[in-house]
């Protein structure tokens, strides 16, 4: 009998133990959440705005790698008073949508300027879904900023996604028919000029990977863009 109760006793405190533990609080803490993929870009720009602040009304590019590589942007403009260039390399047009705030509402800009889409179609994103993307885009700033003048650049034909001109015109035509009935959104046509008489685009505006504008390719830019941003200034 006593060895009985003793038995009983031991059941009794490995119950209590079992459930202790199971009350208890995990020991280990759940590991922190891993770094933004943009994050070092990110942390270039806050440089950037802690050296250099940006006065609210200026002039600013966002989008992927062909805004990122622009050498001189910010002084291609002179006329203009505050040209801040946030391109961030890889970047597609929902990444620009994810972090608007980041990006964009920020700066208060004037007006701003997305070149994106481009890898969006390259990943396998269909022109619709591309416009999907900037009607979010344009709701999100239209939303904070509801002075802001957005501008489209189209996507660019380049050697190197020359299979991917079906989509690409596709693309910029649903975005461009968008930018024509929608407010304060203008569509800015690179695309054409970029072009050889043969249809195809022309080879010698762009760097070694056929992808990336050279000096040429973005000297063709300025001359397409800045009518558009003229135009807005002295609007003024």
């Amino acid at each position: 009998m006593k060895l009985t109760t003793l038995a009983a006793a031991a059941l009794l405190a490995a119950a209590s133990l079992d459930a202790a533990a199971a009350s208890a609080p995990p020991a280990l803490v759940a590991p922190p959440a891993a770094p933004s993929r943009w994050q070092a870009a990110f942390d270039r720009f806050a440089t950037d705005d802690a050296l250099h602040p940006h006065p609210p009304g200026g002039i600013l590019f966002v989008g992927s790698s062909s805004i990122r590589l622009w050498n001189g942007l910010e002084d291609q403009f002179g006329n203009l008073p505050v040209v801040i260039n946030r391109g961030f390399g890889g970047s597609q047009l929902s990444d620009c949508v994810k972090h608007l705030s980041r990006l964009v509402l920020r700066y208060q800009p004037k007006t701003v300027l997305v070149y994106a889409g481009d890898n969006d179609l390259a990943a396998g994103t269909a022109p619709q879904e591309v416009l999907r993307r900037f009607v979010a885009f344009v709701d999100g700033v239209r939303a904070a900023l509801p002075a802001t003048r957005i501008a489209y650049i189209s996507i660019k034909p380049s050697p190197a996604r020359v299979a991917l001109l079906p989509e690409i015109r596709t693309a910029n035509a649903l975005i461009r028919d968008y930018a024509e009935q929608a407010p304060n959104v203008d569509y800015i046509d690179v695309y054409t000029p970029m072009l050889g008489a043969n249809g195809l685009p022309r080879r010698e505006l762009f760097r070694e990977d056929a992808l990336h504008l050279n000096a040429d390719g973005y000297a063709l830019w300025k001359r397409v863009i800045a009518p558009h941003l003229d135009a807005r200034q002295a609007s003024r």
